[in-house]
């Protein structure tokens, strides 16, 4: 097969702002971003869950006034956030782990474990959503 009869795939070497939607991030990549949106949203929602956790155990009223507000379903959104959050930080962590020990560097291998991290954290996400609106 001849180099013209090839359909070749754009090269971008510096992007331009204008290309941005046109550029295909390959799966480790989207993981390894969201990895560090993930850590900075846990990181700016820590207040937020400190206050949680204290009005949780102050006294039994301010416990029943938490289990109010957690009906609302503007918080019920911001738990699925965070636990969106949360998830996907650990196992985008724990195959950040795996390349520290070099293991699963190669492109192939890259490829599949952020497939495997995209569906691993969407599939806890969804278990984890169903919980907090209380569908099981």
């Amino acid at each position: 097969m001849s180099e013209l009869s090839k359909k070749s795939r754009p090269q971008f070497r510096n992007i331009h702002i204008t290309q941005i939607l046109q550029y295909r991030l390959p799966a480790a990549g989207v993981v390894s971003i969201l990895h560090r949106v993930s850590g900075a949203a846990m990181f700016l929602a820590l207040p937020l869950v400190l206050l949680l956790f204290d009005w949780s155990i102050t006294s039994e009223l301010s416990y029943a006034q938490l289990m109010e507000v957690l009906d609302s379903f503007l918080v019920k959104l911001i738990l699925c956030g965070l636990a969106w959050a949360f998830l996907h930080h650990l196992f985008a962590g724990i195959r950040h782990l795996f390349s520290d020990l070099h293991i699963g560097l190669a492109k192939e291998q890259s490829a599949s474990w952020g497939r495997a991290v995209l569906i691993a954290t969407l599939g806890c996400s969804v278990l984890a959503w169903l919980k907090i609106f209380g569908a099981f």
